[in-house]
């Protein structure tokens, strides 16, 4: 199993970005997947979440602002954030659950700029 998350960056305050989790070892249809974010001195945070019926949850934090999909063919899934602000900034995970273990990438890191 390998996560590889992209697509991160320095942006203003107000912008969007898409980050990409590229998936190998599994296929992204078949588990339930997330993006969760860290920030420095701060606990991780749940944003997304994906079924495998792709069903969707979101954060509180995110809600409105945020977008997860999938592209099966891709075996990617993908985080849309809009609007972002200078508390957005953080490294920003993805994860799959398979048979109880969680599986991680090494994360993109993405900071707002004021």
């Amino acid at each position: 199993v390998q996560l590889v998350e992209s697509g991160g960056g320095l942006v203003q305050t107000g912008g969007s970005l898409r980050l990409s989790c590229a998936a190998s070892g599994f296929a992204v249809s078949t588990y339930a997947m997330s993006w969760v974010r860290q920030a420095p001195g701060k606990e991780r945070e749940l944003l997304a979440t994906i079924l495998s019926s792709t069903r969707t949850g979101y954060g509180e934090s995110v809600k409105g602002r945020c977008t997860i999909s999938r592209d099966n063919a891709k075996n990617t899934i993908y985080l849309q954030i809009n609007s972002l602000k200078p508390e957005d900034t953080a490294v920003y995970y993805c994860n799959v659950l398979i048979d109880g273990d969680f599986h991680w990438g090494r994360g993109t890191q993405v900071t707002v700029s004021t």
